[in-house]
């Protein structure tokens, strides 16, 4: 099956999640109107020198590419609340190999607003030395923050839910080529958020430990060059 983002696209940015107002912003992070909250996921800062470190060569820019992407949208929505959804670094070593300059980054991202580090599965303790707050989840409003979905008490409680974990990404045909995109997941109920870590590779949404997380119908928000893209998960193809 194919689909085109000319055909399928809705020319909104916006979406509802239990009663929340969302704003999706192409570079792959959430904004949150009503708590000035800007919401990022699996920023995996450091994974260039983890496999560095077990003798897998990498390129060691990832982090500073990755905060350069967040400082770009910290001076876009102007917080009062930025929330790191999990697996902020990919080791609990990560922030001790952090740079001087990747340091006074940070530093800048939390300077007059609230930091909180979510715990992940990568780094599930507090990181010294990064400022900010750290939790296990959070609950703002309708919506609980964490960093794995937690199967089954979305639909059970009623509530809304926002997550990580997964990187999810979507893969469409347009004009005979085939493009692979990190994307947003979402039933209007639960939200899966894409990536946004440099090195982050991405699970496809018609995996099943992905599209399970529904039980249902949902829709795949494709992240494009100036706005997302909406397309319905029946219409994106599996990975060959």
């Amino acid at each position: 099956m194919t689909a085109t983002l000319a055909d399928e696209r809705t020319g909104e940015s916006e979406i509802e999640l239990a009663g929340a107002r969302l704003v999706l912003d192409p570079a792959g992070a959430l904004w949150w109107p009503a708590e000035r909250a800007l919401i990022v996921a699996d920023l995996h800062l450091e994974k260039g020198s983890s496999f560095a470190a077990r003798g897998v060569p990498l390129p060691p820019y990832d982090t500073r590419a990755t905060l350069s992407l967040l400082a770009h949208l910290v001076a876009r929505w102007n917080p009062r609340t930025l929330i790191a959804l999990g697996d902020s670094f990919h080791d609990r070593g990560g922030a001790a190999r952090l740079g001087e300059e990747e340091r006074v980054s940070l530093a800048a991202l939390a300077q007059g607003r609230d930091m909180v580090w979510i715990a992940g599965n990568h780094d599930p303790e507090p990181m010294p030395g990064i400022g900010g707050r750290h939790a296990g989840e959070l609950t703002l409003g309708p919506l609980t923050l964490r960093h794995e979905p937690a199967e089954g008490r979305v639909r059970e409680s009623g509530a809304g839910e926002i997550a990580g974990h997964f990187h999810p990404v979507a893969r469409v045909v347009v004009r005979g080529r085939s493009l692979r995109r990190r994307c947003f997941a979402t039933d209007g109920r639960r939200l899966v958020m894409p990536a946004l870590g440099a090195y982050a590779g991405g699970l496809n949404i018609r995996h099943a430990a992905l599209a399970g997380l529904f039980g249902g119908a949902f829709d795949a928000h494709l992240v494009g060059a100036a706005r997302t893209y909406r397309i319905a998960h029946h219409a994106c193809l599996p990975d060959r």
